[in-house]
């Protein structure tokens, strides 16, 4: 079964020509990398944590993360895990593959069953439906992909506060080393949500500066891969960052020598107004 796109013509262009030159805009954007990747795959990466919004907003920070999966090793199966906004359903996995104006993405059925059996994940179709943290990736992984695209595969995942993420982390780990895989995990996430739009204004002055702080502040624990500092921060400072559970999970399921931010700002860098900001990063385990 196919899961059809939610959010064409919204998040992303609905034609395929549309979207990938705003994909290769993405790249080139003065935010973005300046180059489109090269077709030179060498090294391994183990993950990437890339933004989710609107490509205008955070395509050229996304852009960072996909330079770094196109230009290493192409990977049996890519697991994507993003936060589930819409409150509907459990922690799940999906079985569909992923449908965009690119083509269709082939899920790796096998791979998810094993996760699934091997895990708490469900598998639970309300889930998936609405949510757009998935999908809003898939685009930008066929585009860094599209050297091998007939071998691509896929492992969707959404997670939510119903779970233990550690726990989960653990577990996948050894579905993966089990597995001997060669996976990369895709963690869907924005930064801090700040402005009256998402309930959200810790500070009312020196906003650009007070946001990029915050976001320095937990960006470096997850750098040091620190999950429970992590967690605990953001339980303390009551923080927005919406991909909390996927990143936490992802401080579980890998030991990375090298975490790098690749790339941070925020949307009103892009608007020029600070009224409602939304932090995007790009970050990369090796």
């Amino acid at each position: 079964m196919i899961r059809k796109p939610i959010v064409t013509g919204q998040f992303y262009p609905a034609e395929s020509k549309e979207l990938e030159k705003q994909i290769k805009d993405s790249f080139m954007h003065k935010m973005g990398p300046g180059r489109i990747p090269s077709k030179s795959r060498k090294g391994k990466i183990m993950a990437v944590i890339a933004p989710h919004a609107g490509y205008i907003f955070s395509g050229p920070a996304t852009a960072w993360a996909y330079r770094e999966i196109a230009e290493s090793l192409f990977a049996d199966v890519y697991i994507i895990i993003g936060p589930n906004h819409t409150g509907f359903g459990s922690s799940s996995i999906s079985y569909k593959d992923y449908e965009t104006p690119l083509g269709v993405v082939k899920t790796d059925e096998k791979m998810a069953k094993l996760i699934a059996k091997g895990t708490d994940l469900v598998d639970d179709g309300h889930s998936h439906m609405n949510e757009h943290s998935v999908e809003v990736q898939i685009p930008f992984l066929q585009f860094a992909c599209r050297d091998r695209i007939e071998d691509l595969r896929i492992v969707p995942i959404v997670l939510s506060g119903d779970i233990d993420c550690a726990k989960l982390g653990r577990d996948i780990k050894k579905i993966i080393e089990k597995s001997k895989k060669n996976a990369v995990i895709i963690v869907s996430s924005d930064m801090t949500h700040f402005g009256w739009n998402y309930g959200y204004i810790p500070f009312d002055k020196d906003i650009k500066e007070n946001l990029y702080k915050m976001d320095k502040e937990t960006i470096e624990l997850i750098e040091k891969s620190k999950h429970k500092e992590f967690e605990n921060r953001l339980d303390a400072i009551k923080g927005t960052v919406c991909g909390r559970w996927p990143i936490s999970m992802l401080l579980n399921a890998i030991k990375a020598k090298d975490i790098k931010l690749l790339k941070y700002y925020t949307s009103a860098d892009i608007m020029g107004d600070y009224t409602n900001a939304v932090g995007y990063a790009a970050i990369v385990f090796k």
